[in-house]
């Protein structure tokens, strides 16, 4: 019998963190841990209000599933019991970690996956002044990637300034939806020629249709609009990358299937993260392996990681320990 349990847990962050939606001060995050043979799997999510998500949903829908967890429920089973959702990826991933710790194997090996090595991750700056953003980004210059929250106004003052003061940092934007439709060619024009990289959800994922009509020099990545593979053959005319995310995945299963179908879409892959600690990016890391863009900095926003948490060398991102994850 599997022994199951689901809390909600508070992490302070080092400062608030901002995008166009608002603001935060934690990372309100849920863990789930199954217990067999003296083994003990672990995962965790970040329910998000913008998909109908609250901790407390999670932590119930989670509960829901005790009886079919305690018999033996499996991850082909788990995708049929639940939605695509945090609280999927939650025991998902947990299942993932459980297996590995009983056989001995870790899970890229489970997987079928390459060995693991480092990767370089994006630091995210937050959405602020001008200004203030340029001094974060002087802080920060040293970093080979940066992404940075936009909201629409002002935004080529944000760029401007975060160029000025980290000349030779890759720069990725992230608009959080909050573009308008007018702003997509004169800012997707400016940004190109303030050397950035990738524009991340310039609009509401309601609106994707009209991506497929602007001209862009900058390629386009989608966030909100992308969650699982079936997503990925109508987002193809309109984007060239996509933002894989366990949280909207629904788990590692998932986050499998749609990296291996963004390959065959032709879709550059990112792999992004909530904000949440070195356990909800440790499932991500074996999928960064294969990644154009790694955004897993989630850790380094808090004021304090969990116990044996991920190993961060600037911004060289190692595997976890099998301590941790996986």
């Amino acid at each position: 019998m599997t022994r199951f349990s689901v809390r909600s847990e508070s992490f302070p962050l080092a400062q608030t963190f901002t995008i166009s939606r608002g603001a935060k001060t934690t990372a309100d995050v849920v863990v789930v841990e199954l217990s067999r043979d003296g083994c003990v799997g672990r995962g965790e999510c970040v329910p998000y209000p913008r998909y109908n998500e609250s901790v407390a949903g999670t932590v119930d829908a989670l509960e829901s599933l005790r009886p079919q967890v305690e018999a033996g429920l499996d991850q082909a089973a788990l995708q049929r019991a639940l939605p695509p959702g945090a609280a999927r990826n939650a025991l998902d991933c947990a299942l993932w970690d459980l297996e590995a710790k009983i056989s001995g194997r870790p899970v890229y090996e489970l997987a079928k996956l390459a060995a693991l090595r480092p990767v370089a991750t994006a630091y995210t700056l937050s959405l602020d002044d001008p200004e203030t953003m340029g001094r974060a980004a002087a802080h920060h210059a040293d970093r080979p990637l940066l992404k940075i929250k936009l909201a629409g106004r002002d935004d080529l003052d944000r760029i401007a300034a975060i160029r000025a003061n980290a000349p030779d940092s890759t720069l990725i934007v992230d608009a959080n939806e909050g573009w308008s439709a007018d702003q997509v060619e004169p800012l997707s024009a400016a940004l190109a020629r303030l050397g950035v990289a990738l524009i991340e959800q310039p609009l509401p994922a309601a609106q994707d249709a009209l991506l497929a009509e602007f001209e862009h020099p900058v390629p386009f990545c989608a966030d909100e609009s992308c969650h699982t593979a079936a997503d990925l053959a109508e987002l193809a005319s309109r984007y060239e990358c996509v933002n894989l995310k366990l949280d909207k995945t629904g788990g590692f299963s998932e986050g499998l299937r749609l990296a291996a179908e963004a390959r065959t879409c032709g879709l550059d892959l990112m792999v992004g993260c909530m904000i949440a600690t070195s356990l909800a990016m440790a499932p991500a890391v074996l999928l960064a392996q294969q990644a154009r863009f790694v955004d897993l900095d989630g850790p380094l926003l808090l004021q304090k990681d969990r116990e044996r948490g991920l190993r961060y060398e600037g911004s060289l991102l190692h595997p976890p320990h099998p301590q941790l994850w996986g």
